[in-house]
């Protein structure tokens, strides 16, 4: 089993979410060296996923309240996509600090949902979310941004 690499068919385009997605993949990265050095530190690992789990769950959060802002119609369809996620890599690390050996099945799940998830459910969405973030960066002028804009563009 080998590292996440990123490549470009994991890019958004949309640098918040992109940045975000790496810090996963790093995450996921950290465990795949922990598992190939065979870390016997169950401790190590248990931390490792829970700041995996925990920055994955306020990532999802961030994700969903663009899509929100968006107006993007398959939101729900989405978060039930995260929650199932959250819940079988909650699962998943319950039976690891239980003692059961369940790195490689871990990694396994973590590589193929995250690549998985993003080129298929996330690309769904970016369009939504781009254009809903280019029209508020247009809003965000403000006054004196307008006022500027109609002295020296006009």
């Amino acid at each position: 089993m080998s590292r996440i690499s990123w490549t470009e068919d994991l890019n958004t385009n949309i640098k918040a979410i992109d940045e975000q997605h790496k810090r996963i993949v790093d995450y996921i990265n950290q465990l795949h060296d922990m598992v190939e050095a065979g870390e016997t530190d169950q401790g190590n690992i248990a931390r490792l996923l829970r700041q995996l789990v925990e920055y994955t769950v306020s990532h999802f959060s961030f994700e969903e309240s663009l899509m929100e802002n968006a107006g993007y119609t398959s939101i729900v369809p989405h978060k039930r996509i995260h929650q199932h996620f959250v819940d079988g890599v909650s699962r998943l690390s319950d039976r690891h600090n239980n003692g059961e050996d369940v790195a490689k099945e871990l990694l396994r799940t973590l590589k193929n949902w995250l690549v998985n998830h993003i080129k298929v459910e996330d690309a769904k969405y970016v369009d939504a979310v781009a254009t809903s973030m280019d029209d508020r960066n247009k809003e965000d002028v403000g006054w004196l941004g307008r006022a500027l804009n109609k002295f020296f563009v006009n």
